[in-house]
């Protein structure tokens, strides 16, 4: 388009990326960074993520504490941009702003909902995929405490229809794991059509947090079949 070889064009994009008017998130990927950004060195990620998965033709959300940020609990600012792929694929840096990915399965039936960037807008977990995979990844954000305290601010918006429409869709455990942590946070309402599906699906008991012997002594809940093998407290 403007004309170049493929040598000027490699040569003049270094020049604007040594300037800090340019940066790279990924191979062959530019983006301009505008002056309100110089500093950060790079766009915001939820402005160029939506775009370099467009180019790769790869399905994707911001999820775990990046979406739970979107759904307004932000008790824990996140300090990576947190993105869900059908396969794994390295961390991203450019300038300060890091993306990290986790393979997340049957990525085609979570529902997810877009919100505006100044460039677009971005794909991000609804506020009940969002709590089931908080659960389903709890090692990656901080642990069960962590989990807890989210679900305190993302509690208002989780509908019990749309979690119970999502059962049969994530592990099990992740549900018994939710519904728990749902009753010990004072929502029980929203957990009883989990616990209704937990009746009737779930033969063997599991741990709350894993990975731990089954075997050992620890307190259980009948209701979740859950073995309490860690004791969980929210920050509020």
């Amino acid at each position: 388009m403007l004309g170049l070889s493929r040598t000027a064009v490699k040569q003049a994009l270094n020049r604007l990326r040594h300037k800090g008017e340019i940066a790279s998130p990924a191979r062959g990927v530019y983006v301009i960074v505008p002056p309100e950004y110089r500093a950060l060195g790079c766009l915001p990620a939820d402005q160029f993520i939506p775009a370099l998965m467009a180019h790769s033709e790869t399905p994707y959300y911001a999820g775990l504490l990046s979406a739970a940020q979107y759904h307004g609990a932000a008790h824990h600012r996140p300090q990576e941009f947190q993105v869900m792929l059908s396969k794994p694929r390295r961390p991203i840096s450019c300038g300060k702003v890091r993306v990290v990915f986790h393979v997340r399965k049957h990525i085609a039936a979570v529902p997810v909902q877009h919100f505006n960037t100044l460039r677009g807008t971005v794909a991000v977990s609804s506020p009940e995929a969002t709590a089931f995979d908080l659960v389903g990844y709890e090692a990656k954000i901080g642990g069960l405490d962590a989990v807890a305290t989210i679900l305190l601010d993302l509690a208002d918006q989780l509908d019990p229809a749309k979690l119970a429409a999502l059962a049969p869709t994530v592990p099990l455990p992740w549900l018994q794991r939710l519904g728990y942590l749902l009753e010990h946070i004072d929502e029980a309402p929203r957990a009883k059509a989990l616990k209704e599906y937990v009746r009737a699906h779930a033969r063997d008991a599991t741990v709350l947090q894993p990975p731990v012997h089954k075997e050992n002594p620890y307190p259980r809940s009948q209701d979740w079949k859950l073995i309490l093998n860690a004791n969980v407290e929210a920050e509020t």
